[in-house]
This record gives structure tokens, C-alpha cells and sequence, in this order.
């Protein structure tokens, strides 16, 4: 199977239709009060803990049995501005490793201080996560079940100098 060049004009052109139709005049309050959760799948409890709350000082907030399923654990980190990322482990389950599939999770950015950017940067790299730097102010990089994450230095609402909230 051979991959076809894009024609980023034809690219160029849905995206500005898309803009004019669909983010034209004043915007209307949303629904949505904020994110709750996002929910994350673990292999090993303790294991997630020590990433999230020891390399990246998102501190666990709770940890309890899930509902949906007998011995499973739902535990929560505090990932700063009233959001949490949480996680379920299913033991006994042979739930395979981490994929990328179409309509599956890409990756999960979170904003952090220039001052924490930095010091995190030398926290994965002294517990030898490997990352990936881009344009100065992300950083991708996985955490230990294959999910990609980005610390991203741009404050809430912005992206690379674009308003988009």
C-alpha cells in the first residue's frame, strides 16, 4: 500500500471554509463546565503512581474500587486547574499493549509554567524517559503503558501564540 502525496491546498482550503462557517461572529458560551477526568488505562498501579505523582509531581488524589468492575482500581492525579487524569487497571484482563487506532486517544497535552517545563524536562531525562522537543515549548514523550503525553509551556488556552479558547 503506497501513501498519497496531500494536496495542502485542497488542506488549505477546507480548513479556512471550516473557520469561516463554523467559527464566524461571536461564539456562544459552551455546555460544558470543563473536563471532569480523562481516563487512562494502567498495567501496574503502583507503577503509574511513581511516574505521574514521582517524575511528574501530578499528585495522587484518590484511589477506590471501580464500579464496573470487582478488584479494579480508579485512581486520580491532580493535573492543576480543578482537572484530574485518571486511571483503571483490570487485573485478569490480557488487554494488550498500548495502540494508536483512529478515534483512539493521540495524546494528552498539559500546561505547565516555562520554570516547570524545564524542570520536568530534567526529571524525565535523570529517570530516562526518552522525549521528544518541539518548537521550543512541548515536549511528547510516553508514559509507562504507551500512552503520549506533551507538557506543553503555553499557558491554558493558547498555542503557539494562537488564542484558542
Amino acid at each position: 500500500m503506497s501513501e498519497k502525496e496531500p494536496d495542502l491546498a485542497a488542506i488549505a482550503a477546507e480548513r479556512a471554509r471550516l473557520q469561516a462557517e463554523y467559527i464566524s461572529g461571536a461564539r456562544p458560551p459552551s455546555s460544558a463546565r470543563g473536563i471532569h477526568h480523562t481516563a487512562l488505562l494502567s498495567s501496574d498501579v503502583e507503577r503509574t503512581i511513581r511516574f505521574y505523582q514521582g517524575i511528574l509531581e501530578f499528585p495522587l488524589t484518590e484511589i477506590f474500587e471501580n464500579r464496573d468492575y470487582k478488584g479494579s482500581n480508579h485512581f486520580f492525579f491532580d493535573v492543576g486547574n480543578g482537572n484530574l487524569l485518571a486511571f483503571f487497571d483490570f487485573p485478569g484482563l490480557d488487554l494488550g499493549p498500548y495502540a494508536e487506532v483512529l478515534g483512539g486517544l493521540h495524546h494528552i497535552a498539559i500546561s505547565v509554567t516555562r520554570e516547570k517545563w524545564n524542570h520536568l524536562r530534567g526529571k524525565l531525562g535523570e529517570a530516562g524517559v526518552p522525549y521528544q522537543e518541539e518548537s521550543g515549548a512541548s515536549i511528547y514523550f510516553r508514559d509507562p503503558d504507551g500512552a503520549r503525553l506533551e507538557l506543553l509551556a503555553n499557558p491554558l488556552g493558547e498555542m503557539y501564540g494562537n488564542r484558542v479558547l
